[in-house]
């Protein structure tokens, strides 16, 4: 079991994608209310070695020499990416040892401002910032972001990157009704993606609790008339999960342990992780493919959302 490497697991956006963390759970400069992998409790701006470099770099060395190809190598994990001060030199290290396999790094964007960051970009394939917020009292509200943090540097930092980057840009907009739906904020919104150029705007929503309770995740048709209401060619809707590839890198004996423990007693994301031993990114990640061929179901009870099969 590697420890700073999850997967493959099949990704809505990147095919079958092998992991990378590059902080400690759950390290980041935002605190999105939305945040699916739960509350920042390492809330900063600070770049620094969270992980060691050289201990990176030889799981990914023994993974690479001992497993098929995935279709992506994928920064993300339960922080953000951007805040390991090493983040170039893996990079760079990936290029050098598997230059045909694309590297794609999802961040929240916030530090793009940095010239060090952008600049540690460069080397990747596909980078997935975010932009969920066009206004400061809805950055504020949204993404409750790190007292240093103002949403001007955000947007400006999206700007430098987009005209310095070579690769592709995937901006990902997080919509959240009663948050950042307004006709106002969409407006706005709207003028940025002109100003930031990139070359798919992947609207997105919630799917799964969030850090705070009483929220929904937009509805199809919500997400389809803000598109419409942009007019912009390059906006898509992000799908559900597709359905597991027949390669390799699919571990059918994982999804088939889920199936086994979840058909003897429902469990949340949690207790599958404490059962199976495995993280918990990379059991959503199966269960969300499980959810797509309707083999399992969710039910919402007072400790949190279940998993059981559908019978």
């Amino acid at each position: 079991m590697y420890k700073y490497l999850f997967g493959p697991v099949p990704s809505r956006r990147l095919g079958m994608s092998l992991g990378v963390d590059l902080v400690p759970q759950k390290v980041c400069s935002l605190d999105c209310v939305y945040c699916e992998a739960g509350k920042t409790t390492g809330f900063t701006t600070e770049r620094k070695e969270y992980i060691k470099c050289n201990k990176v770099k030889e799981e990914l060395s023994h993974y690479l020499n001992n497993n098929p190809d995935p279709d992506f190598i994928t920064f993300s994990g339960y922080g953000e990416p951007t805040l390991n001060l090493f983040l170039g030199d893996i990079l760079k290290f990936i290029k050098e040892v598997k230059p045909n396999i694309p590297v794609a790094v999802i961040t929240n964007g916030t530090l793009l401002n940095n010239k060090e960051v952008r600049d540690a970009l460069l080397t990747a394939d596909v980078v997935l910032p975010s932009l969920d917020a066009a206004t400061e009292e809805v950055f504020l509200k949204i993404n409750r972001p790190a007292n240093s943090l103002k949403v001007e540097n955000h947007i400006q930092g999206l700007i430098e990157f987009s005209k310095e980057f070579k690769g592709k840009i995937w901006l990902e907009v997080f919509i959240l009704p009663g948050y950042n739906d307004s006709e106002n904020e969409l407006s706005e919104l709207k003028k940025l993606i002109l100003k930031i150029k990139p070359d798919s705007v992947q609207l997105n929503t919630l799917d799964r609790p969030g850090t705070e309770s009483g929220l929904r995740g937009a509805t199809r048709a919500e997400l389809q008339h803000i598109a419409d209401y942009w007019g912009l060619d390059n906006v898509i809707i992000i799908a559900a999960s597709p359905a597991r590839k027949n390669i390799k890198s699919f571990r059918t004996d994982t999804e088939n342990t889920i199936i086994e423990t979840i058909s003897r007693r429902p469990c949340t994301i949690d207790d599958l992780a404490s059962i199976l031993g495995l993280d918990p990114n990379e059991i959503k990640k199966y269960l969300d493919v499980l959810e797509a061929d309707k083999r399992i179901k969710t039910v919402s009870q007072e400790r949190g959302i279940f998993y059981q099969k559908i019978s």
